[in-house]
């Protein structure tokens, strides 16, 4: 149908679609999850609108795999089926890694929550391709403990991580190299064994928000698969009435400054 106004949209599609996919697992092969997806294509200036249900039809017919492989092929499409110059999708999704206790070895499982941003140009191009992680940490104050005669206060944090990168890697792989900044882990199950060596760990190395966003960008500078990165952590305090928080981004260009 025709439009007389000629104005071209930037974005028209669809929102917040909760959808069944899977994505790929390290060590399982592959993972059931739900996903939350807004799909989107430019309109043509002389479009009246666009196909609603051909962006869940293209959903529809990927679900059985979405991965960082594959999200290029399926922007492809979108235009391709509704006849656009640039197309973008956000797949958002919580990922489950089965973690055991640091010392009973009791098993749980942890969630993250993952996503994938990619946008493709009129050359059928990757504009944009982001992978982006939260991940609970716990963080132990050095200012308290530096103070304090008795302990120090910790608290649950989360960090999230967005990279560009130039080919795959394993989601469990940048989870891990963040894990491993923060004072300590955080666990589904802790029996008393597990609970004493977790914040005796904390105790033993104290951070701050700043020294955990700066170890993050000091480990991913080493990568050069990553092109690009956004760090922020947020510690969720115990004493205060306020969160603490801080935030990098940098370019992962050879030889670059953090």
């Amino acid at each position: 149908m025709y439009d007389y106004r000629m104005v071209e949209i930037d974005k028209v599609g669809v929102k917040n679609i909760k959808y069944p996919i899977v994505v790929l697992d390290k060590k399982n092969g592959f993972q059931h999850t739900v996903a939350t997806i807004d799909m989107y294509v430019n309109l043509p200036h002389n479009f009246k609108g666009t196909h609603m249900s051909r962006f869940v039809e293209i959903l529809h017919e990927n679900k059985n795999m979405i991965n960082m492989k594959n999200l290029p092929g399926i922007l492809l499409e979108m235009k391709k089926r509704l006849s656009a110059e640039r197309a973008h999708i956000e797949i958002r999704f919580p990922y489950f890694i089965k973690k055991e206790a640091p010392v009973s070895k009791a098993p749980g499982y942890l969630e993250y929550e993952c996503g994938f941003i990619g946008s493709m140009n009129e050359r059928d191009e990757m504009k944009e391709f982001i992978v982006s992680v939260a991940v609970p940490v716990n963080t132990l104050c050095p200012c308290s403990k530096e103070i304090s005669n008795y302990g120090a206060h910790n608290q649950r944090g989360v960090v999230r991580v967005s990279v560009r990168f130039k080919r795959f890697f394993w989601i469990e792989d940048l989870i891990s190299t963040i894990e491993e900044c923060a004072s300590s882990d955080i666990y589904s199950v802790l029996k008393r064994e597990d609970e004493k060596y977790v914040t005796e760990k904390a105790y033993e190395n104290p951070k701050f928000v700043e020294d955990v966003v700066r170890d993050i960008a000091i480990a991913l500078s080493k990568d050069k698969n990553f092109t690009w990165f956004s760090i922020e952590a947020e510690n969720l305090e115990s004493i205060h009435n306020h969160n603490a928080y801080a935030f990098i981004e940098r370019n992962n260009n050879e030889g670059g400054r953090l």
